[in-house]
C-alpha cells in the first residue's frame, strides 16, 4: 500500500485526511520495517510541536482497524508497518532494527491438513531474529 492508496481507503471509509494523518502515513510509507508510536512522535515533534501520545495512538489504531498499517509484537511493545497487500507472504523481522524481509513460504497448507474439521479465518507467520546488519554491530 502507498500513501496514495491509504488516503483513498480512509476517504471511501469517511474519514478526514488532515495534515497530520498525511504525515503519519507518509512515515510508514518510507519507513523500513516496523516502527513503534514512540519512533513516529519523536519524526512528528519536529514539524507538528506538542503531539501527543493520544493522537497518535488513536490513529494508529485506525489505521490499523481499517488495514492500512499491520501490526506485530516485538519485545512487549506493539510495532506498526505499511500493509503489504500486493501479494500473500510473511516476514523475518529483525528484533533490533525492525526491517523486514519478505518471505514467500507459507505453512498454511501443512497447517489445514492437520486442521480439517476446522475453520480456520486468517493466519500471521512470523520469523523473529537479528538481521545481517544488525548482526555485525
Amino acid at each position: 500500500m502507498n500513501l496514495n492508496d491509504a488516503i483513498k481507503l480512509l476517504k471511501k471509509k469517511g474519514y478526514k485526511t488532515t495534515g497530520k494523518r498525511k504525515d503519519i502515513l507518509n512515515y510508514f510509507e518510507e519507513a523500513d520495517g516496523y516502527r513503534t508510536a514512540k519512533d513516529l512522535i519523536q519524526h512528528l515533534e519536529s514539524t507538528h510541536e506538542g503531539i501527543s501520545f493520544d493522537t497518535i495512538y488513536r490513529n494508529l489504531h485506525l489505521y490499523n482497524e481499517v488495514g492500512i498499517l499491520e501490526t506485530t509484537e516485538l519485545n512487549g511493545e506493539k510495532h506498526f508497518r505499511m500493509n503489504c497487500t500486493s501479494h500473500h507472504h510473511h516476514h523475518f523481522i529483525c528484533k533490533d532494527c525492525g526491517k523486514t524481509k519478505e518471505i514467500e513460504v507459507c505453512p498454511m497448507d501443512e497447517v489445514r491438513k492437520s486442521l480439517m474439521n476446522y475453520a480456520i479465518e486468517d493466519h500471521k507467520f512470523e520469523i523473529y531474529g537479528l538481521c545481517p546488519k544488525c548482526q555485525t554491530a
